[in-house]
């Protein structure tokens, strides 16, 4: 009897299925390119229904007094913060202080570029290149009107249209009485994000609210202009104890009326703080961390409106050890991180330690020199502290760099050129995690001409079976999960339950979020949800996301269900941050009218002006079927940002969901062009190119994409598709076989390689791939034609 066969499956995705390959990507993956494109993160329009914003109120100006009106009555604290880093965090031009920098005239070169300081006259100039009314790039004499920062560095800011501020990319180092480019020798041009002309180095987003005291940025999205608002130019005493205006306006009385400092309240130290009966903002533990980390830490803003004593998680969403590379696997920092994130995945403030045991928060200085520092506490008299006899701990010289607490576990990193910084996170050197995982370690940062192998024999010798130690072990984990290897996931679980450190278990539940079809992550998941620690169930409402975004839910497993059900409640979290982020995660079906929809508006339209906020804005639109009013979004932030690979992505999915194939291949010729090593951009161009019905170019696009990423299993089912519809079987059983290996449970790569095996002939081959097929999807109507087809 005559077999007929079925016709080998067609090399084509439906516009549908372009849609949700591109889109899921894009949707899921929108917060972490959040913080992925912006330092410290600041998105807007139109909302689209009649719905109030009600962003968080402003504090009244006349709430704060001003740092002169402390020096009187708190005259060795002001006298220490007026020189501190935070007292000149921002100022005026001064010609006295300024001139050395401008005087005499100088050149420095940084790429191809070439920037010149100077001074004319009465006024100080930067001439660096800009964009001239033809479009060349020629030099521009700028005049600067502030400086923010002191030393290592300090940067100058330049009035524009707008109400904005930029910060120049020229630099100066007062101690070495040189000019530099942070970027180094970046060719950073007009019309990029980061160039000093771009948002990228606006000080109304970017700057100003940790560099002055009780900022209100003040972004009209209609306009696209600033209308920024300082309480006070700099760091003041009012930007650690919130506005003391009633407080001063007390003190003023007091003196006034002949009275003592009897009646005034005192702190656990007897320190004086405010009048009897009243509460210092920053009197608790948990809220002068707070504080210091509203502005030491990487996160996105919220509220723009922080006050000193409010919750950090009300008003920030914290960078924690993620998918991406902004930490090391054991949270060494990499990217510009600041302290914050870092010292909460650290033991020394899991045991209670603050940043005012070690930092004089007036002077900004650490209260004792060297290895006294830590041995005040290292000596046994914190409580639960682990006793250190620094001779026999370090196998250094004494008084050598290597003898140095500080050297091994907060080893430094430079940053923007100049700036040395401190890693918070109290890490133990491990050079096995060098070898194995590319984690650096303090002893080669410090022995740069010996290997990691050396390292590791010198650490096994000292201390043997003591570095197999947990830390170790959650590096790994780590790493695995940002790999995205298989399994991984039950050793998040195992630190999501087992962990004492919640930045840890934060980030756990995090990378969680790449195995959520795994059933038993969605139940871990929800239980995390419930912790007690905010920073926690925010990280668990992320990595819930993907399943808040599908608009409907039948027969969906109960753990997802659970997780849904789980979502819903968080709108009505206490922390604000939880809120909006479980708000996002729902924004497709939350009603117009909830409390959270309107902090969630309120968040983006604070972050309007960026990129990134734009990209959300983007979302937010498409999400609620507002098309067109999305992908004006993403077109604004690819304008505003043309370099970003991630922004065109999302740009070129908006374009095909209006039927604009063409400007969405375009798109994403841009985006492969700006980043050539991710495999899933050319993938999606290779899906592009398929629906825009160019066969070759299809095939040329996914090889691109398999030689990026060898085991990108859709890259590679598509391509043996697109070979089998080229006529070319031997290409498409070999590449179809490889994309079995890469994803050994998807069913529609067996049943691809059944049919193509059945056209060839080859029955027996055919029959061994639908039989595989029906034992990964029991009931697969086409696998089960396929051998009533053989006679089966």
């Amino acid at each position: 009897m005559a077999v007929a066969t079925l016709p080998a499956p067609e090399p084509r995705v439906s516009r549908k299925g372009l849609l949700v390959a591109m889109a899921l990507v894009a949707v899921v993956g929108v917060i972490a390119l959040v913080f992925v494109l912006m330092r410290r993160d600041s998105g807007s329009g139109n909302q689209g229904a009649a719905h109030v914003v009600a962003p968080v109120a402003a504090t009244a100006p006349a709430a704060f007094a001003g740092s002169a009106s402390c020096r009187e009555c708190h005259a060795e604290e002001f006298a220490k913060w007026q020189g501190s880093h935070h007292g000149l965090a921002e100022r005026e031009i001064d010609p006295k202080v300024d001139l050395a920098a401008f005087s005499p005239e100088r050149s420095f070169t940084h790429g191809s570029q070439t920037t010149t300081v100077r001074q004319r006259e009465k006024q100080f100039e930067v001439l660096t290149p800009g964009l001239s009314e033809d479009g060349k790039l020629t030099p521009t004499a700028i005049v600067p009107t502030r400086v923010i920062g002191e030393a290592p560095l300090r940067q100058f800011l330049v009035p524009m249209a707008g109400g904005r501020l930029q910060t120049l990319e020229a630099s100066y180092d007062p101690h070495k009485n040189e000019w530099f480019n942070v970027y180094g020798n970046e060719d950073r041009k007009p019309g990029e994000w980061g160039h000093w002309t771009g948002r990228g180095m606006n000080w109304n987003a970017m700057c100003a609210a940790c560099h002055n005291t009780d900022v209100r940025k003040n972004y009209d999205v209609a306009a696209d202009t600033y209308n920024t608002t300082v309480a006070e130019r700099t760091v003041s005493c009012e930007s650690c104890h919130g506005p003391m205006k009633p407080h001063v306006d007390e003190a003023t009385k007091r003196r006034n009326d002949g009275a003592t400092k009897g009646g005034w309240a005192k702190d656990d130290k007897g320190g004086t703080l405010l009048p009897a009966g009243k509460t210092s903002a920053i009197r608790t533990p948990r809220a002068t961390l707070s504080t210091c980390g509203s502005c030491h830490a990487r996160r996105g803003e919220l509220t723009g409106a922080f006050i000193p004593g409010d919750e950090f998680t009300d008003h920030y969403w914290l960078t924690v050890p993620d998918q991406t590379d902004l930490f090391y696997p054991d949270g060494q920092i990499r990217e510009e991180d600041y302290e914050y994130t870092s010292f909460l995945s650290s033991k020394m403030h899991s045991a209670g330690v603050r940043c005012v045991d070690c930092h004089d928060p007036h002077a900004g200085k650490p209260v004792l020199q060297g290895n006294a520092l830590c041995m005040k506490c290292h000596n046994g008299s914190f409580p639960n502290s682990v006793v250190i006899d620094p001779a026999k701990h370090t196998f250094h010289q004494p008084q050598s760099t290597g003898a140095q607490c500080v050297s091994c576990h907060m080893p430094q990193t430079v940053y923007m050129q100049r700036h040395s910084r401190h890693d918070h996170g109290f890490t133990l050197p491990d050079p096995l995690l060098t070898k194995q995982l590319q984690i650096p370690n303090a002893c080669n940062r410090c022995h740069t001409d010996k290997d990691a192998d050396w390292s590791i024999t010198h650490v096994d010798q000292w201390y043997g079976a003591k570095m197999e130690r947990p830390t170790r072990a959650r590096a790994r984990i780590i790493a695995a999960a940002r790999r995205n290897e298989r399994g991984a996931q039950a050793g998040l679980m195992s630190i999501l339950s087992q962990e004492k450190i919640p930045l840890w278990r934060a980030s756990a539940a995090t990378l969680l979020g790449n195995y959520l079809n795994d059933p038993a992550v969605p139940a871990a998941l929800t239980a995390a949800a419930a912790d007690k620690e905010a920073l926690l169930r925010d990280a668990a409402a992320r990595a819930m996301t993907p399943l808040g975004e599908l608009q409907a839910a039948p027969n969906y497993a109960p753990p997802i269900e659970a997780a849904r059900a789980m979502l819903a409640r968080m709108i009505n979290d206490p922390s604000r941050g939880v809120r909006i982020r479980a708000a996002w995660a729902l924004r497709g079906v939350i009603e117009q009218d909830a409390p959270a929809t309107g902090e969630l508006l309120a968040f983006l339209n604070h972050n309007a002006d960026q990129p990134a906020g734009a990209l959300q804005m983007g979302v937010w639109h498409v999400s609620r079927n507002q098309l067109n009013e999305g992908v004006g979004w993403f077109e604004k932030s690819v304008k505003w940002d043309p370099n970003s690979a991630p922004l065109r992505d999302s740009y070129a999915v908006g374009l095909a969901m209006q039927g604009n194939l063409i400007g969405a291949l375009d798109q994403l010729k841009h985006a492969v062009r700006i980043d050539p090593r991710d495999a899933e951009l050319w993938y999606k161009l290779g899906l592009s190119y398929n629906e825009t019905n160019q066969p070759a170019m299809t095939i040329s696009a996914l090889e691109k994409a398999v030689q990026v990423a060898p085991t990108h299993s859709r890259a590679l089912y598509n391509l043996g598709l697109a070979y089998s519809a080229a006529g070319d079987r031997a290409k498409a059983i070999d590449t179809l076989n490889r994309a079995q290996i890469a994803d050994p449970q998807n069913p529609n790569i067996p049943f691809a390689l059944s049919t193509i095996y059945l056209a060839a002939g080859d029955r027996a081959s055919a029959r061994a791939a639908a039989i595989r097929t029906l034992q990964l999807a029991p009931g697969h109507r086409e696998a089960m034609q396929v051998l009533r087809q053989l006679g089966e």
